[in-house]
This record gives C-alpha cells, structure tokens and sequence, in this order.
C-alpha cells in the first residue's frame, strides 16, 4: 500500500504497538474498534492515534470505528513483515519447552510450529509436534525461514542442516561457536554474559 504523506519516524515507531494490540483483538474476536478503545489498550491518546492513521489514508468511518482486520493487513503491509512466520524450535529439552510456553509471542511474529531434537522418543509434554531431527528434511514446514536453537551438541552440523533445508535466521542459546553463510542472520541469546554485563554495572554504581 503507498503512503500519502511521509510518515513521521515517531508515528512509524508506534505502529508495530498498533499492530500488536490489533492482532490480539482480532484473537479475542473483535472485529471492529474504536479509536478510544485502542487508546485505552496501547496507553496512548485517541488523537494521536487518529494522526498516525491519517498517514496510512482514510482508514475509518466516524462513529463506525476501524475493521481490525483491514488495520492488520495495512499494518502489515506498511512495515513490511510477515507476521506469520512459521517458526522451528531445535532441542526440546527443558529450556525449549520454556520457550514454547511463550508461543504465539503475543500475536507479534508468528508461532512454533514443531520441534525437533534427537531423541524425540524422550521428549513428553510439548506443545507442539516433536520430530526426530534427521527427519527434518521431511518434516520442516514449507517457507519456514526461522529456527530458534536449544541445543548443546552437534551445533555446527544442526546449523548446516537448517541452513540447507531453507532456514535464513536463527535465534541461537547454543555456546557453542558455529558459523553461517552470506545471507543468513544469527541473533546470539547469551544469558551469562548478559549477567556478567549487569554485575560489572551494578559494582560500578556502587564503588
């Protein structure tokens, strides 16, 4: 969709919040709402709110409110992201299934859709449908390009792997080193350095 007027950096900032609010109304069957409504779901005012909206066209009826599920699609359209994604977890273990607890990441990016490990046989409990990771070939949902890493062995081979079969990004809680290819995206979640960070901080504010 083209934009009528160019869109202030602070109003295309708040439309990722719009989106998210957007898409957990529909998920509560909402199907129409009103500026006011979503101010008081976003904190933030209904004039507002109707200026960001006039950047994207004439997108409600006064009195009528907005279609939800126009929003989204326009929404989506304007920030240029599938918020559908279909995304893999690799390593069921305790701490993936932690992580599937959070699925559907409030109605944002997409959900996981399966898992896979290698020993699937032990793996009880799951949310979603756990696979057997040389299945993954078969197994791997068309156009998925998203795979969360949770494993703690064979992580170079796992990574090659996915990156074969399709996968463009992956969020990584492995420690283990690995590399990729041009045009693949690794976001390293690294739990103890961050704890190291916050420890250096925290003793500096108090010497």
């Amino acid at each position: 969709m083209a934009v009528e007027k160019k869109v202030p950096k602070a109003t295309l900032q708040r439309y990722p919040v719009y989106l998210k609010a957007l898409r957990r109304l529909k998920a509560e069957g909402v199907s129409r709402v009103m500026s006011k409504t979503l101010a008081d779901y976003v904190s933030i005012e209904s004039t507002t709110i109707r200026r960001d909206f006039s950047f994207l066209g004439n997108l409600g009826k006064q009195g009528y409110g907005y279609d939800v599920n126009d929003l989204i699609q326009i929404f989506s359209d304007q920030l240029g992201v599938n918020f559908d994604e279909k995304i893999i977890l690799i390593g069921a273990g305790n701490l993936g299934k932690a992580l599937l607890n959070y699925n559907n990441w409030n109605h944002v990016v997409g959900e996981i859709v399966c898992a896979f490990d290698l020993e699937p046989e032990r793996i009880t409990g799951a949310s979603v449908p756990v696979y057997g990771l040389n299945e993954l070939s078969q197994r791997i949902p068309s156009g998925c390009r998203i795979a969360i890493l949770c494993i703690s062995k064979e992580t170079q081979e796992t990574v090659d792997l996915l990156v074969k079969n399709g996968i463009r990004g992956i969020v990584s809680f492995a420690v283990d080193h690995f590399s990729v290819p041009p045009g693949v995206y690794v976001k390293q979640v690294d739990v103890v350095s961050s704890i190291q960070e916050l420890v250096f901080e925290t003793n500096a504010l108090h010497q």
